[in-house]
C-alpha cells in the first residue's frame, strides 16, 4: 500500500485528533502526525492515539528544538514509542524565532546547531540512559534516566525549508519533514541529503532516508472552491511566518509573497488571502475534488516524494469534520 500520512495542527481537539487517527489507521494511512503550535500538547495527544491504535506510527511535525529542554523532549519520545510498541517517530525542528521568543519568552539562536545538539543528546540519553552534554546551546550537567526505553534508537526526522538544514539532516537523521514542497524540490532535496550524508560519512545511508512533506490539502465539489478554501491557510502561514514568506518567493511566486507579506502586516487577512494565487497554490499543495487531489499526491510520489503528510487547516466547530473528510477522500488504494 502506498505510503501517506495526515497531520494535525490545529482545530480538531485531543479527543476529536484521537478519533480521526483511529479512522485514519482503518483506511491504511501509514502515519499521522501531530504539529505544537496552538494545537495542544503533542506528546500527550500522541500518547492518547497510541493507546487508541495498533498499527499507524506517529509523529511529531515538529517538536521545538527551543520551547521544550532536550531531556523533557527524549523522556515524551520515549513514553510515546512505549506507549506505542515502537511506533513513534521525532520530529525535530528550530521552529520560528516570531514564535519562540514573542510567544514562549526563550532565547532564538543559532538554530542549526540548537537542532543539532539536541538529536545528539537525545540520542546519547535513550542510548545510554546517562548523559552529559556540554554544547554551544544546550548545556545539561548530568540527566538520568529512571525508566528503560522499549527502543534505544528511535527514527529522527528533522523539518528543514532550506539547504543548510537540509544538509545536516543527511549528517545525522534518519528522514526530512519538508513544509508545502513542489514536485520539483524532491530531486534537489535528495542531492541535499547526500551531501550532508557525505560529509558525515554516511553516504550509503542518503537513499535510504525518506523525504517526507506536509502538504496543504483541501477537499470541495470542484477545484475553484477547493482552492478557495486553502486561501486563508496559505495567506496565514506565508504572511506570518517569514522563512515561508522567503520559501515562497523562492518557489517562484515573489509577487505572491510579497503581496500577502504586505497585507498581513497592515492586519488585512482578507487582502492578504486574495493575494494567494491559484498557481501558488497548484505548485505546492493538494486541492480539488477527491480524484484530483489522490492524482496530485501520485504526482508528488512520482516526482521522488516518499511520504505524502496530508495537513487540512480548518479552526472552528466544524474541524475535525473537514478532516475527516480528507481522510476518507484521500485513503490509499490497496
Amino acid at each position: 500500500m502506498a505510503r501517506l500520512g495526515i497531520s494535525f495542527s490545529g482545530g480538531p481537539n485531543a479527543s476529536e485528533i484521537v478519533e480521526c487517527v483511529k479512522l485514519a489507521e482503518s483506511l491504511g494511512y501509514e502515519s499521522a502526525w501531530v504539529a505544537e503550535g496552538h494545537g495542544g500538547d503533542q506528546f500527550a495527544i500522541l500518547a492518547a492515539c497510541a493507546t487508541a491504535t495498533s498499527r499507524i506510527l506517529l509523529g511529531t511535525s515538529i517538536t521545538s528544538a527551543f520551547v521544550r529542554s532536550a531531556p523533557t523532549i527524549a523522556m515524551a519520545a520515549a513514553v510515546v514509542d512505549q506507549l506505542s510498541g515502537g511506533r513513534f517517530i521525532l520530529g525535530i525542528g528550530s521552529s520560528h524565532k516570531v514564535q519562540v521568543g514573542p510567544e514562549h519568552g526563550m532565547e532564538y539562536s543559532k538554530p542549526l546547531t540548537r537542532v543539532r545538539e539536541t538529536v545528539e543528546f537525545t540520542r546519547a540519553l535513550l542510548a545510554e540512559g546517562e548523559a552529559q552534554y556540554h554544547g554551544e546551546t544546550v548545556k545539561i550537567e548530568n540527566f538520568e534516566l529512571w525508566f528503560t526505553p522499549l527502543r534505544r534508537r528511535p527514527p529522527i526526522y528533522l523539518s528543514a525549508v532550506f539547504p543548510k538544514m537540509t544538509e545536516l539532516c543527511g549528517e545525522i537523521a534518519d528522514g526530512v519533514i519538508l513544509t508545502r514542497s513542489t514536485p520539483e524540490n524532491s530531486a534537489k532535496v535528495r542531492a541535499h541529503l547526500a551531501a550532508g550524508a557525505a560529509k558525515a560519512g554516511r553516504g550509503a545511508e542518503a537513499e535510504a532516508m525518506t523525504i517526507s512533506s506536509l502538504l496543504p490539502v483541501a477537499v470541495a465539489d470542484s477545484r475553484a472552491a477547493a482552492f478557495d478554501r486553502m486561501r486563508p491557510g496559505f495567506a496565514a502561514y506565508t504572511g506570518y511566518f517569514p522563512r515561508y514568506n522567503r520559501m515562497t518567493a523562492d518557489q517562484g511566486f515573489a509577487e505572491e509573497a510579497a503581496a500577502i507579506g504586505e497585507a498581513w502586516a497592515r492586519g488585512d487577512r482578507a487582502a492578504a488571502a486574495a493575494a494567494v494565487s491559484n498557481e501558488l497554490i497548484d505548485a505546492t499543495a493538494i486541492a480539488g475534488t477527491a480524484a484530483d487531489c489522490r492524482a496530485k499526491i501520485a504526482a508528488y510520489r512520482d516526482s521522488g516524494l516518499d511520504l505524502p503528510i496530508l495537513t487540512p487547516f480548518a479552526r472552528g466547530a466544524g474541524a475535525k469534520a473537514v478532516f475527516e473528510e480528507v481522510i476518507r477522500a484521500c485513503a490509499p488504494e490497496g
